[in-house]
């Protein structure tokens, strides 16, 4: 089998979807998470969160995207363009402020889609009907990213994740009901997940029409609790062979129309403790499609547990 079949690639969802170049350009809104709201969030959020790529939260949604935009016009010679509003909970405002900034983006020449990063416990129908609204009235595909991270509501409650799955249930629901593209964020290896909360989650996020998944392989930054526990010999990572293992049966037992956007974390070597194993994303990207390959594995190898499948007993 093919690297290129082993699973469903975002690149290729997106020329599917758009037919043609698409790329994201990351926004950095004012916002916080509600998760900090008198605490310091999960435990292995940075204060700077995740929006490491992207400009200035000071700078204007407008003028972020344009100066993105045009760079990567000129690099990788881009068509249309994805405004990806990537940190911290960006749907934590006044529906008010929500929609202006919405609407700026929309105002950018190139733009087909907005992609809001949120949290479960973050998505309210006058929400998702201002959304529906919009796209309405510009063309413009809602794009929503909802971080998860795993199915064990234990784990949950351990890193100090805020929600629960109960929440990411509805959230998943309520998104599917106004037909946006719903795209879910896991971490594969949390202290105290093994390999059937992988493969739970996978299943999960599979029967809930997830158009798209985000895998992150765990990083720990600088100056989160995580980071405190690692430095102080309290936390284990799992091995590479084992999260190759946990990437695998995720992969596996994943729907075969969904997306992956990517497969390892990212994170710039001056904020991590660890990421990795020490070894480049893509270099560690290359050596697991080879493990693949060679294991004859591909995405959706195991997805047969839908749609009553004991009542296979009866079939002739």
């Amino acid at each position: 089998m093919s690297a290129e079949n082993l699973y469903y690639k975002y690149s290729d969802f997106l020329k599917k979807h758009y037919h043609t170049k698409v790329y994201k350009l990351p926004v950095n809104l004012p916002v916080t998470c509600p998760n900090r709201i008198g605490g310091s969030g999960c435990t292995f959020c940075s204060e700077s969160g995740t929006g490491f790529e992207a400009m200035s939260s000071s700078v204007s949604v407008r003028e972020q995207l344009e100066k993105t935009r045009e760079y990567i016009r000129k690099r990788y010679k881009a068509e249309k363009f994805i405004a990806y509003f990537q940190n911290y909970t960006n749907t934590f405002m006044p529906l008010d402020r929500f929609s202006e900034y919405i609407r700026s983006a929309a105002d950018v020449e190139d733009i087909v889609e907005i992609d809001i990063s949120t949290r479960p416990d973050c998505i309210r129908e006058d929400y998702l009907d201002m959304l529906s609204d919009f796209r309405e009235a510009s063309g413009i595909e809602i794009g929503i990213e909802l971080g998860l991270q795993t199915a064990n509501y234990h784990t949950l409650e351990r890193i100090r994740r805020g929600h629960g799955l109960a929440e990411y249930m509805d959230s998943c629901l309520r998104i599917k009901a106004h037909d946006f593209l719903l795209c879910t964020h896991v971490i594969l290896n949390l202290p105290g997940d093994d390999l059937s909360d992988v493969i739970e989650t996978s299943r999960i996020v599979s029967v809930l029409q997830n158009d798209l998944v985000k895998i992150h392989s765990l990083y720990i930054a600088r100056g989160t609790d995580m980071g405190k526990d690692y430095e102080n010999g309290l936390l284990d990572v799992c091995s590479k062979e084992d999260y190759f293992l946990r990437l695998q049966s995720f992969l596996e037992n994943l729907h075969p129309n969904i997306g992956v956007e990517r497969l390892f974390s990212r994170i710039p070597e001056t904020d991590s403790l660890f990421c990795n194993w020490q070894t480049s994303w893509w270099k560690l990207q290359k050596e697991f499609t080879e493990h693949m390959a060679v294991a004859e594995s591909f995405q959706g190898k195991a997805f047969h547990y839908t749609n009553g499948p004991a009542l296979k007993y009866f079939d002739e």
